[in-house]
Formats: structure tokens, sequence, C-alpha cells
């Protein structure tokens, strides 16, 4: 099982930008993938999940509205839009995948069974 993020960026605040979240080994149409991250000095939190399968999404309060999780079956590949972003988005972001179970209702727990390395986004003021 490999997760592998887009490169990420540096991004204005009140821009956008999207990561890419490619998997191999398992379908994610199977299985609950989510978005997590982890800002400097920070400990590492969910952000978003997808289960496919199950047709839900799910999302912390602090990027409702702002952040999109979606997925392309096809190209077995998840992605996170984040619109109109803030300087307090700043992170490392790393997109996991719980194989276990196919819901997203145990991901903000962090307990995913593969990572991927990680993308740095930078948000400037």
């Amino acid at each position: 099982v490999q997760l592998v993020e887009s490169r990420g960026g540096l991004v204005q605040a009140g821009g956008s930008l999207r990561l890419s979240c490619a998997a191999s080994g398992f379908t994610v149409d199977r299985y609950a993938v989510g978005w997590f991250r982890q800002a400097p000095g920070k400990e590492r939190k969910a952000v978003s999940c997808i289960s496919i399968s199950d047709g839900t999404t799910d999302y912390v309060d602090s990027v409702k509205g702002r952040f999109t999780i979606s997925s392309d079956n096809a190209k077995n590949t998840v992605y996170l839009q984040m619109n109109n972003l803030r300087p307090e988005d700043t992170a490392v972001y790393y997109c996991a995948a719980d194989i276990a179970y196919y819901l997203c209702s145990t991901y903000r727990s962090g307990d995913m069974d593969y990572w991927g390395k990680g993308t740095l986004v930078t948000v400037s003021s």
C-alpha cells in the first residue's frame, strides 16, 4: 500500500490549492481515506475524510465551508480542495487510509493504517 500526496506550496491568504493523494495497493472506493495536518510545533490533527462506499464525507469545524474532499475512482485518487486559505492552515498535510474499516467514524482519532509522507502547505498573510 502506498499513498503519495501531490506537492503543496506557498499560497497567499484567501487563495486556493488542491492537494491530491494517489493510492496504490488498495482501491479508495472501498475504505475510508482521510486528510490530516500538522502545524509547526503542534500535534497532527484530522481535517477531513471520505467514505466513497458509504457516500459520506466529514470535515472538522475549522475547515467546513472552505475545504472539499472528493475522489476520482478511475485514478484511485482522493483530493482536498482548499479555498479561502488562512495563515493558520499552514501545515504539513498528510493523507491516510483505514483499510480495516470503510466508514469515517473513527478517523478523527488518527488511527489509520497507512500514511503518505506529507506535503507542506504554507499560507502567507
